[in-house]
């Protein structure tokens, strides 16, 4: 057997073990690395006359070439909090969900203005300057979701995911002007206590999104525009916050995230910023936790070093030990390289969970004409990869305001080729139809599978949209897809009433074409989803212990004969059995 591990490599022999049927076992002891890290392994197999071949994760093969299996060596001493998990998330767009009253931007950061209409579509194109700035507002509050709690509890919802809340000059808000401050159109603190508070009462809690990469250039720690009355870094180099940004030469040339000047990216490393954020008695992260948040989403994990993740984590546990982080990361974040290092996000000391990109690639590639095979496989490789509390704890979505709108994206094969099309596209009747059959499906995918599932606010009600900012319109409240919202409903009052939804293993009945049939099991409990999405009915044949089956969305009962439910699953559409 071929080990390699921090870049040591290992040959250890496998001595066998006796047979077992027809076949014979060979096993090894093998003791782990004291420190969590990755192990890559394959099989190796040779002769007297020394030819040979290896077995790794492609299969047999000859030609030196092995591609290992991974190992993923954690540390299991500080446990992940199970209500994440357990739960089902909402994001909410905080200037998108519902307004109370219109409020007045003046005075405040950034050159803003207010949609009188509500049903107004957010503004796009660009200034004379040919940038896009986000500087329109609806006026959405704190105040007005509080209003809809019972609306959340109704979908089902435990945990409220906040796009940023604190005071920004932009819409989105992920230009963080004042992390010590509520966004004064949002409300104040004083709201946000509250709507903690309310929200627990009903068993929800709140989870904020950690913009710790880079703030707004126009900010109390920057002040580019010199709104606030203390010397930014822009504006002097004996400002409390010089260190912060990296300049080249000061005060023009500055590190940007992804050269954006509005965002000017932030160094982590600087004592004074650390401080403020994680390490302080008063920290950004220990503060509102206290404020009444159950833990944070960090925004660009990627830009953000391990060990300030690392040390993030450990306030969090020190402030509010339930808390839970959960990390923005697009790829595989068991392995991912960025900026030419092995990332640390599932080791144990950083991340409960990540955002689960991958689940959204390969359930819209299999919902869009692709194999039930390669969603099997690409999901059993994250179950591989990831540490169980990870997997458990990963946020499955099928959509975000960074991602065009679910709906959209299945009811029509490829968006128009203009901007200025997809502004004031939307779907016909038939794609409208096709799409919404496809998104129940989807639906009892995601919550179905192990994770917590997301929902991106107005998608139960069948909001439309490509890319930001038309991803972003307001939540037509009085106009919702009521009986698709009750679906959603229906799926977020069976994950807290099933166990087997929320903790159960997981294993694969079909996934074959457009078939994908698995089970969740917990003790005595079974549920199992079925899913066909192609055009044309499908034949199952589904093993089941019991007389009888319920159909729980449907309510439609199926009988067993010889332990075996003989169903036809018309096309595109899902059943969860029970």
């Amino acid at each position: 057997m071929h080990l390699e591990f921090s870049g040591v490599r290992e040959e250890r022999e496998l001595l066998p073990g006796g047979p077992a049927g027809d076949r014979v076992l060979f096993s090894l002891t093998y003791e782990a690395p004291e420190q969590p890290e990755l192990v890559w392994y394959h099989f190796r197999f040779w002769r007297d006359d020394s030819s040979g071949c290896d077995l790794d994760a492609t299969g047999y093969r000859s030609d030196g070439r092995a591609t290992d299996w991974q190992l993923t060596v954690y540390g299991a001493s500080r446990p992940t909090p199970q209500w994440f998990s357990d739960g089902v998330t909402y994001q909410v767009f905080p200037d998108r969900f519902c307004r109370l009253s219109v409020p007045d931007p003046a005075g405040l950061v950034g050159n803003r203005t207010v949609h009188e209409n509500w049903d107004d579509a957010p503004h796009w194109r660009p200034d004379q300057q040919g940038e896009v700035r986000n500087s329109d507002f609806f006026g959405g509050s704190l105040q007005g979701i509080l209003s809809r709690l019972e609306y959340l509890e109704q979908l089902g919802v435990t945990t409220l995911y906040f796009c940023p809340v604190f005071e920004s000059a932009s819409n989105h808000r992920y230009d963080t002007a004042d992390y010590t401050c509520i966004d004064p159109m949002l409300g104040t603190e004083a709201d946000f206590r509250e709507l903690c508070t309310r929200a627990a009462e009903r068993g929800i809690r709140v989870l904020l999104d950690g913009v710790f990469n880079h703030t707004g250039s126009n900010s109390v720690y920057f002040n580019a525009e010199g709104f606030y009355p203390g010397p930014g870094a822009a504006q002097s180099q004996t400002s409390p916050y010089s260190d912060w940004y990296s300049f080249h030469p000061w005060p023009n040339d500055y590190d940007a995230w992804w050269g954006i000047r509005t965002l000017p990216a932030v160094n982590e490393s600087s004592p004074s910023y650390g401080r403020f954020i994680i390490d302080g008695e008063d920290s950004v992260v220990r503060r509102w936790l206290r404020a009444g948040a159950s833990g944070w989403r960090l925004d660009v994990a990627d830009e953000l070093p391990d060990e300030f993740i690392a040390r993030l984590r450990t306030a969090m546990e020190e402030t509010k030990p339930d808390s839970v982080l959960i990390a923005e990361v697009w790829e595989d974040g068991s392995n991912k390289i960025a900026y030419s290092q092995r990332r640390k996000y599932l080791l144990g000391s950083e991340a409960h969970g990540l955002m689960n990109y991958p689940f959204r690639t390969a359930a819209l590639a299999f919902l869009q004409g692709g194999d039930g095979a390669d969603f099997r496989d690409a999901m059993e490789t994250i179950r591989e990869n990831y540490p169980p509390p990870a997997y458990y704890s990963a946020m499955n979505f099928l959509g975000t305001h960074d991602t065009p709108r679910i709906l959209t994206v299945l009811g029509t094969s490829r968006p128009p080729a203009s901007k200025e099309a997809r502004a004031v596209s939307s779907l016909s009747p038939d794609e409208r139809a096709t799409g919404l059959a496809l998104l129940r499906a989807a639906a009892v995918l995601l919550y179905a599978f192990p994770g917590s599932p997301m929902l991106y606010y107005g998608d139960e009600a069948g909001m439309e949209g490509w890319e930001d900012p038309f991803n972003r319109r307001t939540y037509p409240w009085g106009r919702e897809d009521t009986t698709l919202h009750d679906f959603y409903a229906c799926l977020g009052q069976l994950r807290k009433v099933r166990t087997s939804l929320r903790q159960g293993n997981i294993r694969y009945l079909l996934a074959a074409g457009h078939g994908l049939v698995f089970s969740r099991s917990w003790k005595d409990e079974t549920t199992i989803a079925a899913l066909n999405v192609g055009a044309e009915t499908m034949a199952l044949e589904i093993p089941w212990k019991t007389p009888q089956a319920q159909d729980a969305l449907t309510r439609q009962t199926f009988t067993a004969v010889d332990g075996v439910l003989k169903l036809k699953l018309p096309s595109r559409t899902a059943m969860l059995l029970i």
